[in-house]
C-alpha cells in the first residue's frame, strides 16, 4: 500500500508533513530543514536538481532554473532549461518527488498517496494541473484540499472545544487566500473563501527591488533583459533584505556596480521598512477588498471573528500584520508557525483519509472557489441573444453538493441542445472559465420552451463535477463527467510526459547538500576578492577533490568548513520562509 503523506506545494517554498501519534510532524529534506524551495535547476552536467542547490544555480544562471511556475499551473506554457523542455505540471511533479523522496527516507517506508493542498482561489484547470503533477510524481491524490482549510485543521487539531470563528489570513510567495472558518465541538466549517492567485510576497519583494533601481535611474526589467545574472544575485538579497524588514526597522543590501562586466561592490543601499511600504502600497491596498469578500459572502463583520490566523512568509510583513490588527481591533493569533501550518494541516487530512484514530473525531467541510453555471439564452422583444451564465452553484457552497435546474429550448424543431458547462463570476460567459460541452440530442421537435432538460450538477470533494441532463419528455439520460478540463493532460500528453520524466537525471537525494555547498561557492565566488577569493577557491577544491576520491570522512570535515565559511562571507541570512522573503 505506502503511506499517505500532506503536502504544501508552496509558490516559493513546499513543506511535507505526517501526523505520527496525535501530532503533525514536519519532514525534513536532505540538508535538515524543513522547507524546500520551490525551484529546479539543470547542473552544467545535465543532472536536474530542485530545492537549496538550484536556488543557487538561479543566481548564477538564471537561463538554467525556475521558480514560480506554480502561478502558471493550468497554462500551456513550457520552459527551456539548459537542453530540457519542461511544463509548469513537469516542474512541480520534480518538487512533489522530493518531497516523497524526503518523506519516504524520514519514514523508512514507502509514500503512495498524498494531500496536497492548493490556493483556495485556484480554479479548476489549476487543481487538474495539480493533479496530474502528482501523478508524474508517482503519488496517488487522496485529496485536493484548500491552504486555507488547512491551516484551521492544523489549528483546530488541539483547540478546546467552545465554538470559534477563525479567519484564515493566508498571503504566501505568490498567492493570497481569505478563508472564514466555524470551529465547534471538533467540527470545522469553512463558511467562505476568497483571493487571489497573483498576489504574493515575490511581488512585495520585485516592488523594493524596483524602488531602489529607479532611485539610480535604472530599470528593473531592463536590467533582467541586459544583465539577468547580476539581476538574479541582486533579487537575492533583496528578498534577504525584505525578511531582515519583518524584525528590524532597516536592512542593508550590497549594491554592486550596475555597469560593471563583473559583480564589483559598489557599496551598499540601507532599505527600510517604510520604504518597503511606500514600494508596495498599491499590492498593501489589495488585501482589504478580498478580505471584506470574505467577510460578507460570511454574513459576518469583524467584531464576528474570534481568532485570525495568520499563514505565509508573507504574512510576516510589519504592514501585514498591522492591517490584520487594525481591521480586527486585535493582534491575530501566532500559536502555530505561518511557514508549517498549511503542511501541519494537510497531514491532518492525510490522517483523517487514512483512519487514525487520533483524528478521528475532527470533522473539517470545505466550500467550492468559484461559481459553476452554463450557458443560456435571453429573449430581447423576439431577438435571442446567448452569451449569458447561469449560476447553478454558487461560490462559498459547502461541497459536496449536487443542484438542478430546467433549461428549455430557445428555437421551434430544436432536437439538439448544447449545454456549455462554465466556471466564474461574470454574467457573461466569454469572462469565464469553459470547462466542458455536454451534448444532448434526440430532443422532441417542438414549439420553442415546451422541450428541455433537467440539469443536475454534481461537485465532490475532490474537484470532479459530474453534469447529468434528462430529457423531460422521454426521461431519457445524458451525462458528462467532468475530468479531461482545461489544464489536465491528455492521455497521449500524460504518456509523453511520464517518458520524459523517466529519461531526466535526477540528481540523488543524498548529494543535495554537496551540491548545494558548491552552487553556493560559485556564487560568492564571483562576488568577494583577495583573500577571501583565494581561501574559497582553496576550500571548494578540496571539498571537490574528497568528494571525487569518495574519502568520506574528509570530505564530512571539509563539508562543515566550507559551510561555516560560506555563512561568514554572506552573513546570517540563510535561513528560509514559505514565503521565500518575508
Amino acid at each position: 500500500m505506502g503511506q499517505v503523506i500532506g503536502i504544501d506545494l508552496g509558490t516559493t517554498h513546499s513543506a511535507a508533513a505526517v501526523v505520527q501519534g496525535s501530532v503533525p510532524v514536519l519532514v525534513p529534506n536532505a540538508m535538515g530543514e524543513v522547507l524546500t524551495p520551490s525551484v529546479v535547476g539543470v547542473t552544467t552536467r545535465g543532472e536536474v536538481v530542485v530545492g537549496r542547490a538550484a536556488q543557487e544555480i538561479a543566481a548564477t544562471a538564471p537561463d538554467r532554473c525556475r521558480s514560480l511556475f506554480k502561478r502558471e499551473m493550468g497554462q500551456r506554457t513550457e520552459h527551456r532549461i539548459g537542453d530540457l523542455r519542461l511544463t509548469p505540471q513537469m516542474l512541480s511533479s520534480l518538487v512533489l518527488r522530493a518531497l516523497r523522496a524526503d518523506a519516504e527516507a524520514f519514514l523508512g517506508d514507502r509514500v503512495s498517496g498524498a494531500v496536497i493542498t492548493v490556493p483556495a482561489y485556484f480554479n479548476d484547470a489549476q487543481r487538474q494541473a495539480t493533479k496530474d503533477a502528482a501523478e508524474l510524481a508517482g503519488l496517488t491524490v487522496e485529496r485536493i484540499l484548500n491552504e486555507p482549510t488547512a491551516a484551521a485543521l492544523a489549528y483546530g487539531l488541539h483547540a478546546d472545544a467552545d465554538r470559534r470563528r477563525l479567519l484564515v489570513f493566508d498571503l504566501g510567495g505568490g498567492t493570497f487566500d481569505v478563508s472564514v472558518v466555524d470551529c465547534e465541538d471538533g467540527i470545522l466549517e469553512v463558511l467562505a473563501s476568497a483571493g487571489e492567485a497573483l498576489l504574493g510576497g515575490e511581488d512585495f519583494t520585485r516592488n523594493l527591488m524596483a524602488r531602489v533601481l529607479a532611485s539610480r535611474q535604472q530599470s528593473l526589467p531592463e536590467l533582467e533583459a541586459r544583465r539577468p545574472v547580476l539581476a538574479a544575485k541582486l533579487r537575492y538579497r533583496f528578498e534577504l533584505a525584505k525578511r531582515q524588514l519583518s524584525v528590524t526597522p532597516e536592512a542593508h543590501v550590497p549594491m554592486p556596480d550596475l555597469d560593471a562586466a563583473e559583480w564589483s561592490p559598489e557599496g551598499a543601499v540601507t532599505v527600510t521598512e517604510a520604504g518597503l511600504r511606500e514600494a508596495n502600497a498599491a499590492l498593501l491596498a489589495r488585501l482589504a477588498p478580498t478580505t471584506w469578500a470574505a467577510l460578507r459572502d460570511a454574513h459576518l463583520s469583524p467584531d464576528d471573528i474570534d481568532h485570525v490566523l495568520l499563514v505565509g512568509g508573507a504574512s510576516r510583513m510589519t504592514a501585514v500584520g498591522e492591517f490584520v490588527a487594525a481591521l480586527f481591533g486585535r493582534e491575530p493569533a501566532g500559536e502555530i508557525d505561518a511557514d508549517t501550518v498549511v503542511a501541519r494541516g494537510a497531514a491532518v487530512q492525510a490522517a483523517l483519509v487514512a483512519g487514525n484514530r487520533a483524528v478521528r473525531d475532527l470533522v473539517a467541510t470545505d466550500v467550492m472557489p468559484h461559481t459553476l453555471g452554463t450557458e443560456v439564452c435571453k429573449d430581447f422583444a423576439g431577438e435571442i441573444k446567448g452569451g449569458y451564465f447561469l449560476p447553478i452553484i454558487d461560490r462559498n457552497t459547502t461541497i459536496p453538493v449536487s443542484r438542478v435546474v430546467e433549461l428549455a429550448t430557445t428555437h421551434d424543431g430544436q432536437t439538439e441542445m448544447s449545454v456549455e458547462i462554465y466556471q466564474g463570476e461574470a454574467r457573461c460567459v466569454q469572462e469565464n472559465l469553459h470547462l466542458g460541452t455536454l451534448v444532448v440530442s434526440d430532443l422532441q421537435p417542438r414549439p420553442r420552451g415546451h422541450e428541455g432538460v433537467r440539469l443536475r450538477y454534481t461537485y465532490d470533494l475532490n474537484g470532479i463535477l459530474e453534469v447529468d441532463a434528462e430529457l423531460l419528455s422521454t426521461g431519457r439520460q445524458h451525462r458528462l463527467v467532468l475530468q479531461e478540463r482545461p489544464g489536465k493532460l491528455t492521455d497521449v500528453e500524460l504518456r509523453r510526459a511520464l517518458h520524459a520524466m523517466q529519461a531526466l537525471k535526477v540528481d540523488p537525494r543524498d548529494a543535495d547538500q554537496n551540491r548545494y555547498l558548491l552552487a553556493k561557492g560559485r556564487r560568492l565566488f564571483s562576488e568577494v576578492a583577495g583573500v577571501h577569493r583565494h581561501r574559497l577557491d582553496e576550500l571548494l577544491t578540496q571539498f571537490e577533490r574528497a568528494l571525487v576520491a569518495r574519502e568520506h570522512d574528509a570530505a564530512e570535515a571539509l563539508r562543515a568548513e566550507l559551510q561555516l565559511f560560506l555563512s561568514l562571507l554572506e552573513g546570517d541570512g540563510t535561513s528560509a520562509s514559505r514565503d521565500g522573503a518575508a
